[in-house]
């Protein structure tokens, strides 16, 4: 549980899920830079090592994911100062929570949807080069035609609501000056 007691509600993030927070950011923006250039390429030796690079970004992606999910769910997120929260229409704390319950959901889908698109196509995931994971699925040409543009989808929409979190976040620091970044921020 919490390392807070449960009267307490801190205002901003901890270290550890402020660290997750970007690093998450920074590999999102990594892996869909390389999906968006290495599906561009035509067949060679690069274009398999990126697709490789990828995979392994991809799994990276997901254990970051799972352990930042496992943070939260144990470590109670700051609440929004009760100012902010009374002035913000409904439909903003619905996007607010809603965006970032999608934005978890997707971060565990998408690198399992192309762990199991990768496995139906019969090419292994080798982590970091070294270790082979296991196959997801069976292979299967059929499978891996269906599973293909789940994994796209995926992508676009995790890409949209990043896209969607950043300018909320942008809204408030340049058009609210409500300081709602400053509790993501690596700086105290």
């Amino acid at each position: 549980m919490s390392s807070y007691p449960s009267f307490y509600r801190p205002t901003r993030y901890s270290s550890t899920a402020i660290v997750l927070h970007w690093l998450l950011g920074l590999v999102v923006v990594g892996l869909l830079g390389m999906g968006l250039y290495m599906t561009g390429l035509p067949f060679s030796p690069q274009r398999l090592k990126l697709y490789n690079w990828h995979k392994w970004a991809g799994m990276a992606f997901l254990g970051l994911s799972l352990l930042r999910l496992l943070w939260r769910l144990t470590h109670r997120p700051p609440a929004l100062p009760v100012a902010m929260e009374q002035a913000m229409p409904g439909w903003q704390k619905a996007a607010h929570h809603g965006t970032h319950h999608a934005l978890y959901a997707l971060f565990i889908i998408v690198p399992l949807i192309g762990w199991a698109y990768s496995s139906a196509a019969g090419f292994p995931v080798v982590f970091l080069g070294l270790w082979q994971l296991p196959d997801f699925v069976p292979v299967s040409k059929e499978l891996a035609a269906a599973i293909k543009p789940l994994h796209k989808i995926g992508a676009i929409s995790l890409a949209a609501l990043a896209l969607l979190h950043i300018g909320a976040a942008l809204k408030h620091q340049w058009i609210d000056r409500d300081g709602l970044l400053a509790r993501m921020s690596l700086r105290s």
